[in-house]
């Protein structure tokens, strides 16, 4: 390489690299541009999130209580429908309660329904849209504090029941596979679903 094709490459990368700064710097510019934008337009959603917040207090809705609501609407359902008869899956019960909280031996729990007689107990969970996980709290955890806080119900039949205004079928069929009756909400009318065992 000759000197002057030398002078020639260091000009031209001297040229190159000046402009590759001057690229750098519009691009360092419009970052700077998008991230005062982005910090501005997530001020703005936290203003429009309070502002909605405030207007929804102010008519008396939460969003945390309008999941609360959806539950109360569906428990009141399904007991008001059940008192009525006080019959489940053809089995006939002395007493309903709902809303039962219990505590000892270092467990506590609620439970939603539960309907006795002299030899069945039903022990009812209410969910306005039903999921896998509630069906696994019901059979696991629900359960096995059911049997720790009523032990005086231990020698009676023990039925657990899933009660719902929606689930998917899947789920429907997981329940019924586990023993579980479901109860869904059809039209103002309680719609039984029973596992094989449960057919009489």
């Amino acid at each position: 390489m000759t000197d002057e094709e030398l002078k020639d490459l260091v000009a031209s990368l001297a040229i190159d690299s000046k402009n590759l700064h001057a690229a750098q710097k519009v691009t360092d510019e419009q970052m700077k541009l998008t991230d005062t934008q982005m910090k501005s337009t997530i001020e703005q959603i936290k203003q429009n999130d309070k502002v909605l917040t405030e207007k929804l207090e102010r008519m008396g809705v939460t969003l945390g209580n309008i999941g609360q609501n959806q539950g109360a609407v569906a428990e009141e359902f399904f007991y008001n429908s059940l008192k009525e008869t006080q019959t489940l899956a053809g089995v006939h019960y002395d007493f309903i309660d709902k809303n039962i909280l219990r505590s000892g031996n270092g467990v506590s729990d609620e439970f939603d329904m539960i309907l006795v007689n002299g030899n069945d107990v039903a022990i009812v969970e209410v969910k306005y849209k039903a999921h896998a996980s509630d069906l696994d709290k019901l059979l696991s955890k629900k359960y096995a504090n059911f049997k720790k806080l009523f032990p005086a119900y231990k020698n009676y039949h023990h039925h657990l029941v899933l009660a719902t205004f929606h689930l998917y079928d899947e789920l429907k069929q997981q329940a019924l596979d586990h023993n579980v009756i479901v109860l869904q909400r059809k039209g103002n009318l309680v719609e039984s679903y029973l596992p094989v065992s449960e057919v009489h």
